[in-house]
């Protein structure tokens, strides 16, 4: 992946047009078929409401053919006087009984021819607990459950309408329930009023959806829906008794602002909605497509994409050709050009192409021995600089240290504490042969600690050990090197700024390694400051003692990434009342 990247970087012209071109052509494509799908699947969508209404108006006339017949069979019920007979009068002889059933027998015949060409059952109870069936009596309520049942109630709420209710009901051993369609009618009295009786035309839901199975197909589907959004019939059965308020009111929209057709999602999936109100049952017909399935029928997704791909791919490869040919010189030369960045200012590159990239070429080339010219002065003045610099360091020990020194040392013998004195002597040698005599820039760790142990005696002796100095060296740190005096700055500030406040206190000198790095601290528990924390020097303040050196701690810091880059260098931490702690960060160096 990043061998890929690379390459990117290096004909990045080549890819930004050729990436450009990707976009535009793509963008164009997809954008022409989009807009084709759209303006196919539009015109589909209106022919097809076209023809799936004239389709809806074929059904409700079967279902009005069907009304037309059960009309009949109410008017025909309503009209006989032996209808009227048998559902009021009252109890009498056996013979008369049966007479008045045979003559009910033969009455319900009449009433049941106006409905022979459908599968129905006929039931007519009376207020005198009569009742009657005739023909297929799939629905199962006995005549004494009809008094109280919910369609009876709604019937005689209404009694000039033919009404056509909902009902569903478990049958014995069966694995589902059952659903009907009831037409029913109130029977009563021209003059009066007066109910003597209800008429009930049942049908299964089955022979029900006969009227419009014919038409129906996957993704074509037909939902009756009643007053309430129940569905009362489908060709869908597990949607059959499901409330769906939703279709309803897509449904009346349709039926009432006399809309072609509706998109809307139902039961999950985007359809086309057509629908048409039946007054005679209260009921609306509605045709529900799925927009996906129909539009994939008649639209081949698949070989559109495959088309646009194809198109995509001629395009882009000659695009690819073309962009190549016009970027191949520049390229090159970029490729080479780029190569500096990884510090190889040797590479001149070899002058070809078009004109523009011959001139680039020579130009770069110029440049280059510039530079090269300009890097070799510029390194002979910095190691100039760090010489001078080192030569001025060593030039640096205070004058009033030595004296004080030696007053020490002449005080010590006049106590008789020769040994003691001969002892700040050898310090005093060391220091000063490590410091003045050694030119070396850099010295091994163990040196730099031998010389701060000196330096830590020498300041024992004079001014007493209320300071006491701890030092922790990991011994696989003491052969690599550090530049000279890199720790010495840090402790004499600790001995001479950290403990104004504090009588007495530790100074700690820690020597460790990571991976890639020495690390070397030097912490101390004195007074501290606030506000002090990250690369910089330590604040200075006057002092009347008299100091080995005057290496500041920004010297240091200037020292360390002038010699080995910006990741090394000083950073300090310091809390007021808990003390400072200073950290050297250097590289890994070893010497023979």
């Amino acid at each position: 992946m990043k061998k890929y990247l690379d390459r990117m970087k290096q004909g990045g012209l080549f890819f930004n047009i050729f990436i450009v071109m990707i976009i535009s052509i793509t963008a164009v494509c997809v954008f022409t078929s989009l807009v084709t799908l759209r303006m196919s699947e539009r015109l589909f969508v209106e022919t097809f409401s076209i023809t799936n209404s004239k389709v809806l108006n074929q059904i409700k006339t079967s279902f009005e053919s069907f009304n037309d017949s059960i009309v009949n069979a109410s008017s025909y019920a309503s009209q006989s006087l032996t209808v009227k007979s048998f559902l009021t009068a009252g109890s009498a002889d056996s013979v008369t009984t049966a007479k008045t059933y045979f003559n009910m027998g033969q009455q319900m015949k009449q009433i049941k021819s106006s409905v022979d060409a459908y599968d129905v059952g006929i039931t007519i109870a009376g207020v005198n607990g009569r009742s009657y069936s005739a023909g297929q009596m799939n629905w199962s309520v006995a005549g004494e459950d009809l008094a109280g049942h919910h369609i009876t109630v709604n019937t005689i709420a209404e009694p000039k309408r033919l009404m056509y209710q909902y009902d569903r009901e478990r049958a014995d051993g069966a694995a589902q329930d059952e659903h009907f369609i009831i037409a029913s009618k109130a029977l009563v009295e021209r003059t009066s009023g007066t109910l003597y009786g209800t008429l009930y035309v049942s049908i299964r839901e089955q022979e029900f959806k006969q009227f419009y199975s014919n038409f129906t197909s996957t993704g074509n589907d037909v939902v009756i829906l009643d007053n309430a959004g129940r569905i009362v019939s489908s060709n869908r059965a597990e949607w059959i008794g499901q409330s769906s308020p939703e279709l309803l009111s897509d449904a009346v929209d349709i039926a009432t602002q006399q809309l072609s057709y509706k998109n809307a999602e139902v039961m999950g999936k985007d359809h086309i909605l057509l629908a048409n109100y039946i007054p005679a049952y209260d009921f609306y017909l509605v045709n529900l497509i799925d927009r996906k399935y129909a539009v994939g029928q008649i639209i081949n997704v698949k070989s559109v994409v495959l088309i646009c791909l194809a198109i995509i791919s001629l395009s882009l490869l000659i695009v690819f050709l073309i962009s190549r040919r016009m970027t191949d010189s520049l390229s090159r030369l970029v490729k080479q050009m780029a190569n500096i960045t990884e510090k190889n200012f040797d590479n001149y590159i070899d002058i070809g192409g078009s004109y523009e990239t011959r001139e680039l070429g020579k130009a770069f080339n110029y440049m280059l021995y510039e530079l090269n010219d300009y890097i070799a002065k510029l390194l002979y003045t910095q190691k100039e600089q760090r010489n001078a610099e080192l030569a001025a360091l060593q030039r640096q020990i205070n004058p009033h240290f030595l004296y004080n020194t030696l007053a020490s040392i002449k005080f010590l013998v006049q106590q008789g504490s020769k040994e003691k004195a001969a002892e700040t002597i050898n310090a005093l040698i060391s220091l000063l042969q490590n410091t003045i005599s050694n030119v070396n820039e850099t010295v091994t760790i163990e040196q730099e600690l031998a010389n701060m142990q000196n330096y830590v005696f020498i300041n024992h002796v004079r001014y007493g050990d209320r300071i006491k100095v701890n030092t922790f060296a990991s011994p696989d740190c003491m052969h690599y090197h550090v530049p000279k005096l890199i720790i010495q700055p840090f402790i004499e500030n600790a001995f001479f700024h950290a403990f104004n406040q504090k009588n007495e206190g530790m100074i700690y000198i820690l020597v460790s390694r990571t991976e890639d790095m020495l690390i070397c601290e030097v912490a101390d528990n004195g007074d501290g400051m606030d506000g002090l924390s990250g690369q910089g020097t330590l604040p200075n303040p006057k002092s009347k003692r008299q100091l080995f050196t005057g290496i500041g701690i920004q010297n240091v810091h200037n020292r360390v990434t002038l010699l080995y880059g910006e990741d090394y260098g000083v950073s300090i931490t310091s809390a007021k009342g808990e003390g400072t702690r200073v950290r050297i960060t250097l590289p890994l160096i070893e010497r023979a």
